[in-house]
Protein backbone atom coordinates (compact mmCIF):
# COMPACT_ATOMS: atom_id res chain seq x y z
CA UNK A 1 0.00 0.00 0.00
CA UNK A 2 2.71 2.39 0.78
CA UNK A 3 6.21 2.03 -0.80
CA UNK A 4 9.60 4.34 0.14
CA UNK A 5 12.07 3.91 -2.52
CA UNK A 6 15.64 6.04 -1.80
CA UNK A 7 14.31 8.76 0.20
CA UNK A 8 16.57 11.65 1.35
CA UNK A 9 16.46 14.74 3.22
CA UNK A 10 18.85 17.26 4.68
CA UNK A 11 18.73 20.69 5.81
CA UNK A 12 21.90 22.29 4.86
CA UNK A 13 24.61 20.17 5.62
CA UNK A 14 22.47 18.16 8.34
CA UNK A 15 21.37 14.80 6.65
CA UNK A 16 17.88 13.68 8.24
CA UNK A 17 17.25 10.27 5.89
CA UNK A 18 19.71 9.10 4.25
CA UNK A 19 18.58 6.51 1.41
CA UNK A 20 15.28 5.24 4.10
CA UNK A 21 13.66 2.25 1.76
CA UNK A 22 10.98 0.12 2.96
CA UNK A 23 7.28 -1.35 2.19
CA UNK A 24 3.58 -1.19 4.39
CA UNK A 25 1.20 -4.18 2.75
CA UNK A 26 -2.12 -3.20 3.07
CA UNK A 27 -3.74 -3.93 6.87
CA UNK A 28 -0.45 -3.67 8.53
CA UNK A 29 0.51 -1.88 11.49
CA UNK A 30 3.97 -0.85 10.87
CA UNK A 31 6.16 1.40 13.44
CA UNK A 32 9.15 3.60 12.38
CA UNK A 33 11.47 3.46 16.05
CA UNK A 34 14.20 5.69 16.67
CA UNK A 35 15.35 8.25 19.45
CA UNK A 36 14.19 11.89 19.25
CA UNK A 37 15.87 13.72 16.00
CA UNK A 38 16.33 10.47 14.01
CA UNK A 39 13.87 12.12 11.35
CA UNK A 40 11.12 9.69 11.96
CA UNK A 41 8.90 12.95 11.61
CA UNK A 42 10.71 14.18 8.84
CA UNK A 43 9.99 10.78 7.01
CA UNK A 44 5.97 11.38 7.80
CA UNK A 45 6.13 15.12 6.69
CA UNK A 46 7.66 13.57 3.13
CA UNK A 47 4.87 10.86 2.64
CA UNK A 48 2.04 13.36 3.31
CA UNK A 49 3.37 16.33 0.89
CA UNK A 50 4.66 19.01 4.04
CA UNK A 51 8.07 18.42 2.85
CA UNK A 52 9.52 17.42 -0.39
CA UNK A 53 12.43 14.88 -0.34
CA UNK A 54 16.11 15.82 -2.00
CA UNK A 55 15.97 12.27 -3.94
CA UNK A 56 14.15 8.84 -3.86
CA UNK A 57 9.98 8.38 -4.28
CA UNK A 58 7.26 7.80 -1.97
CA UNK A 59 4.24 5.86 -4.15
CA UNK A 60 0.52 5.73 -2.06
CA UNK A 61 -1.44 2.60 -3.63
CA UNK A 62 1.04 2.75 -6.28
CA UNK A 63 1.06 6.28 -6.99
CA UNK A 64 3.96 8.34 -6.48
CA UNK A 65 3.25 11.55 -4.53
CA UNK A 66 6.65 13.29 -4.93
CA UNK A 67 6.35 16.38 -7.29
CA UNK A 68 2.84 16.13 -7.80
CA UNK A 69 0.59 19.02 -8.02
CA UNK A 70 -0.85 20.31 -5.25
CA UNK A 71 -4.62 19.34 -6.09
CA UNK A 72 -3.53 15.81 -7.08
CA UNK A 73 -2.06 15.37 -3.63
CA UNK A 74 -5.21 16.95 -1.97
CA UNK A 75 -7.04 14.11 -3.42
CA UNK A 76 -4.65 11.88 -1.41
CA UNK A 77 -4.46 13.70 1.71
CA UNK A 78 -8.69 12.87 1.92
CA UNK A 79 -7.57 8.81 1.91
CA UNK A 80 -5.50 9.44 4.78
CA UNK A 81 -5.69 10.29 8.68
CA UNK A 82 -3.12 12.36 10.28
CA UNK A 83 -2.69 12.07 14.42
CA UNK A 84 0.08 14.97 14.94
CA UNK A 85 2.07 15.01 18.64
CA UNK A 86 0.52 17.40 20.48
CA UNK A 87 -3.35 16.53 18.59
CA UNK A 88 -3.59 20.11 17.39
CA UNK A 89 -6.86 20.72 18.25
CA UNK A 90 -8.53 24.39 17.32
CA UNK A 91 -9.01 26.28 20.80
CA UNK A 92 -11.63 27.97 19.91
CA UNK A 93 -13.75 25.27 18.89
CA UNK A 94 -15.32 22.84 20.92
CA UNK A 95 -14.97 18.89 20.67
CA UNK A 96 -17.64 18.83 17.61
CA UNK A 97 -16.66 21.79 15.56
CA UNK A 98 -13.54 20.31 15.46
CA UNK A 99 -14.26 16.72 14.39
CA UNK A 100 -16.84 18.62 12.00
CA UNK A 101 -14.15 20.77 10.33
CA UNK A 102 -12.34 18.15 8.10
CA UNK A 103 -15.95 17.07 6.79
CA UNK A 104 -16.92 20.86 6.31
CA UNK A 105 -13.37 21.76 4.66
CA UNK A 106 -13.05 18.24 1.99
CA UNK A 107 -17.10 17.11 1.82
CA UNK A 108 -20.65 17.64 0.80
CA UNK A 109 -22.11 15.86 3.90
CA UNK A 110 -25.72 17.25 5.09
CA UNK A 111 -25.98 18.62 9.08
CA UNK A 112 -27.76 15.69 9.86
CA UNK A 113 -25.28 13.48 8.48
CA UNK A 114 -22.02 15.03 10.01
CA UNK A 115 -23.71 15.14 12.91
CA UNK A 116 -24.10 11.41 13.39
CA UNK A 117 -20.49 10.76 12.08
CA UNK A 118 -19.29 12.76 14.93
CA UNK A 119 -20.97 10.70 17.66
CA UNK A 120 -19.84 7.87 15.98
CA UNK A 121 -16.02 7.99 15.92
CA UNK A 122 -16.81 9.54 20.01
CA UNK A 123 -17.96 6.68 20.85
CA UNK A 124 -15.59 4.59 18.88
CA UNK A 125 -12.83 6.44 21.20
CA UNK A 126 -14.95 6.82 24.53
CA UNK A 127 -15.75 10.42 24.31
CA UNK A 128 -19.06 10.74 23.64
CA UNK A 129 -19.88 12.95 26.79
CA UNK A 130 -17.02 15.53 25.66
CA UNK A 131 -18.84 16.38 22.61
CA UNK A 132 -19.51 19.93 23.74
CA UNK A 133 -16.54 20.50 25.70
CA UNK A 134 -13.56 22.82 24.82
CA UNK A 135 -9.69 21.44 24.32
CA UNK A 136 -8.39 23.61 27.82
CA UNK A 137 -11.81 21.11 29.35
CA UNK A 138 -9.69 17.75 28.21
CA UNK A 139 -6.93 15.88 29.89
CA UNK A 140 -3.97 15.04 28.01
CA UNK A 141 -5.30 11.94 26.96
CA UNK A 142 -8.99 13.09 25.99
CA UNK A 143 -6.93 15.35 23.72
CA UNK A 144 -5.25 12.68 22.03
CA UNK A 145 -8.44 10.35 22.31
CA UNK A 146 -10.06 13.34 20.24
CA UNK A 147 -7.36 13.85 17.68
CA UNK A 148 -7.50 10.68 16.81
CA UNK A 149 -11.89 10.94 16.41
CA UNK A 150 -10.72 13.68 13.80
CA UNK A 151 -8.19 11.47 12.34
CA UNK A 152 -10.63 8.86 11.67
CA UNK A 153 -13.92 10.74 10.98
CA UNK A 154 -12.93 11.41 6.97
CA UNK A 155 -13.06 7.30 6.73
CA UNK A 156 -9.45 7.15 5.74
CA UNK A 157 -7.55 4.53 4.08
CA UNK A 158 -4.41 4.40 6.15
CA UNK A 159 -3.37 6.48 9.33
CA UNK A 160 -0.29 8.34 10.50
CA UNK A 161 0.60 8.61 13.81
CA UNK A 162 3.63 11.48 14.61
CA UNK A 163 4.75 10.08 18.31
CA UNK A 164 1.01 9.19 19.32
CA UNK A 165 1.72 8.55 23.05
CA UNK A 166 4.10 11.46 23.69
CA UNK A 167 3.65 13.13 26.87
CA UNK A 168 1.32 10.82 28.44
CA UNK A 169 1.71 9.02 31.61
CA UNK A 170 2.41 4.75 31.12
CA UNK A 171 -1.01 3.91 31.61
CA UNK A 172 -2.69 6.31 29.36
CA UNK A 173 -0.04 5.09 26.97
CA UNK A 174 -1.11 1.87 26.71
CA UNK A 175 -4.83 2.99 26.72
CA UNK A 176 -4.06 5.24 23.57
CA UNK A 177 -1.96 2.46 22.04
CA UNK A 178 -4.39 -0.61 22.54
CA UNK A 179 -7.18 2.23 20.78
CA UNK A 180 -4.80 2.36 17.91
CA UNK A 181 -4.71 -1.32 18.02
CA UNK A 182 -8.70 -1.65 17.63
CA UNK A 183 -9.33 0.79 15.37
CA UNK A 184 -6.77 -0.67 12.57
CA UNK A 185 -8.80 -3.85 13.30
CA UNK A 186 -12.24 -2.35 13.37
CA UNK A 187 -12.13 -0.12 10.49
CA UNK A 188 -9.44 -2.33 8.40
CA UNK A 189 -6.79 0.31 8.07
CA UNK A 190 -3.17 0.59 7.35
CA UNK A 191 -1.47 2.43 9.89
CA UNK A 192 2.32 3.99 10.16
CA UNK A 193 3.31 5.08 13.77
CA UNK A 194 6.49 6.87 14.35
CA UNK A 195 7.24 6.77 17.88
CA UNK A 196 10.26 6.16 20.03
CA UNK A 197 8.41 5.02 23.19
CA UNK A 198 8.81 1.18 23.64
CA UNK A 199 5.65 0.62 25.61
CA UNK A 200 3.56 2.28 22.25
CA UNK A 201 5.68 0.52 19.71
CA UNK A 202 5.50 -3.35 21.76
CA UNK A 203 1.68 -3.08 21.54
CA UNK A 204 0.84 -1.97 18.38
CA UNK A 205 3.89 -3.11 15.71
CA UNK A 206 3.35 -5.53 13.43
CA UNK A 207 6.43 -5.07 12.02
CA UNK A 208 8.70 -2.25 12.50
CA UNK A 209 11.92 -0.35 11.46
CA UNK A 210 14.75 1.01 13.23
CA UNK A 211 16.40 4.21 12.22
CA UNK A 212 19.90 5.48 13.03
CA UNK A 213 21.79 8.53 11.86
CA UNK A 214 19.35 8.63 8.80
CA UNK A 215 19.30 4.96 7.73
CA UNK A 216 17.08 2.20 8.85
CA UNK A 217 19.86 -0.15 10.15
CA UNK A 218 17.08 -3.05 11.43
CA UNK A 219 13.49 -4.10 10.40
CA UNK A 220 11.61 -7.18 11.85
CA UNK A 221 9.45 -7.85 15.01
CA UNK A 222 9.69 -5.73 17.92
CA UNK A 223 10.24 -9.18 19.92
CA UNK A 224 13.27 -10.56 17.41
CA UNK A 225 14.37 -6.48 17.74
CA UNK A 226 14.48 -6.49 21.71
CA UNK A 227 15.95 -9.90 21.71
CA UNK A 228 18.78 -9.20 19.24
CA UNK A 229 22.66 -9.07 20.08
CA UNK A 230 23.68 -5.93 18.61
CA UNK A 231 24.66 -3.31 20.81
CA UNK A 232 23.11 -0.36 19.65
CA UNK A 233 19.68 -2.25 20.17
CA UNK A 234 20.31 -3.49 23.65
CA UNK A 235 21.36 -0.04 25.05
CA UNK A 236 18.42 1.57 22.74
CA UNK A 237 15.81 -0.75 24.26
CA UNK A 238 17.32 -0.63 27.76
CA UNK A 239 17.11 3.36 27.87
CA UNK A 240 13.98 3.33 26.86
CA UNK A 241 12.65 0.85 29.76
CA UNK A 242 14.44 2.97 32.39
CA UNK A 243 12.74 5.93 30.26
CA UNK A 244 9.91 4.75 30.58
CA UNK A 245 9.97 3.58 34.46
CA UNK A 246 11.49 6.76 35.57
CA UNK A 247 8.07 8.38 34.18
CA UNK A 248 5.82 6.23 36.16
Amino acid sequence: MVEVKNLFKSFGDHVVLDDVSFNIEEGENFVVFGRSGTGKSVLLKCMVGLLEPDKGDIFINGKSVVHIPINEMNEVRKKMGFLFQGSALYDSMSVRENLEFPLIRNFNYSLSERDSMVKDVLEKVGLSKAIDKKPAELSGGMKKRVGLARTIITQPEFILYDEPTTGLDPITTKEISQLVVELQKDLNVTSIVVTHDLICAKIVADRAVVIKDGKICYEGEIKSLEAADDPFLKNFFSSELIESDGEM
